[in-house]
Parts: structure tokens; C-alpha cells; sequence
């Protein structure tokens, strides 16, 4: 199998987004979701989000596509929680999802904004790219493209830092 670390930080919304992820079957949701997840061979690092949307930070192998991957973890979810805790509605998701990679520097950075999500609605300090759902979203191209500046200037420190974390795969193979 090859070697890869695929990051993604992956976000979707209940239908219509009603606000259906109560207290009472949330846990519930994000222990079927991480089940199926892992089923598919992903390695789940944070499952979180609000009454109408989930995010999870997840490393998805490369055997499977990002669509077929969310298309699984969404159907297989959705039809447990409807077998097993049947509702005063019907539960379903949202066809679209947003899927954001990163690299395995800003992996804790990404965990931590899953795990803070309660509290970054509520205190309005959420990063609206990583909220984004579908593609009739509007956001700024800008907000989301850094300066080609800013690699030219950090070479050598991302080099380096890449090769960190090889040395530290190595130490662990090992």
C-alpha cells in the first residue's frame, strides 16, 4: 500500500438544516458516524458540531474517493439513527458537504476547532470556509488563498519541518 496522509476537515448539514442534533441522540450521530468512518479504513480525530451540521476531521484512505467516503458515512448514519431512535421526524442529511485538506502541522488546529464548535457558534468566532457546505455558499477567493509570498520566504523552514515529520513516521515504524 502506498504511503499517504490525506487530511481533511469535512462539514454537512442536516436536511434543510433543521435543527435535529439534540443532546438526546447527538452522541449517537458522531458514534455512528466514527464507526462507519472506520469501516472504510479512516482514522477519525474529532466528530463535533450544532443542531443542524456536523464536522469531522478525518484521514480518509487513498483507496477511497472523498465523495464516496462522506456518501457512506452520511447514508449509514442516518439510516441507523432512523432504525434505532426513530424521531418525531424523519432524519436525514443534506446532499452537499464540504471538504478542506490540510497538512499534518495544523492537524491539532483542526481538531481543536471541531471540539471548540459549540462554542464558536455561540460566541460567533466560527472560520467561515471550514462552515461551508455546498458550493451555492458564497465566499471570498481571497480568504482562502495565501500569498505565493509567503511559501517563497519559508522554504527552507518548511523543509525542514516536512522533514521532521518523516524523521518522526520513521521513529515510529521503526
Amino acid at each position: 500500500m502506498p504511503f499517504c496522509k490525506l487530511y481533511y476537515h469535512l462539514t454537512w448539514a442536516t436536511n434543510a438544516r433543521e435543527p435535529l442534533l439534540v443532546e438526546e441522540i447527538e452522541s449517537t450521530i458522531h458514534d455512528y458516524l466514527r464507526a462507519k468512518a472506520v469501516g472504510l479504513g479512516g482514522f477519525v480525530y474529532a466528530v463535533n458540531g450544532d443542531l443542524d451540521h456536523v464536522h469531522m476531521v478525518v484521514s480518509i484512505p487513498p483507496t477511497i474517493a472523498v465523495a464516496n467516503f462522506v456518501g457512506q458515512v452520511k447514508g449509514a448514519s442516518s439510516s441507523r439513527i432512523n432504525k434505532n431512535k426513530p424521531l418525531y421526524k424523519r432524519f436525514n442529511w443534506q446532499e452537499e458537504y464540504g471538504a478542506f485538506t490540510f497538512d499534518q502541522k495544523r492537524l491539532p488546529r483542526f481538531i481543536a476547532y471541531v471540539e471548540r464548535q459549540k462554542e464558536h457558534h455561540r460566541m460567533s468566532t466560527t472560520i467561515p470556509v471550514l462552515e461551508r457546505t455546498g458550493s451555492s455558499e458564497s465566499i471570498d477567493a481571497a480568504t482562502v488563498r495565501e500569498p505565493l509570498s509567503v511559501y517563497d520566504e519559508q522554504e527552507d523552514e518548511w523543509v525542514r519541518e516536512l522533514n521532521e515529520l518523516m524523521d518522526d513516521e520513521d521513529m515510529r515504524d521503526k
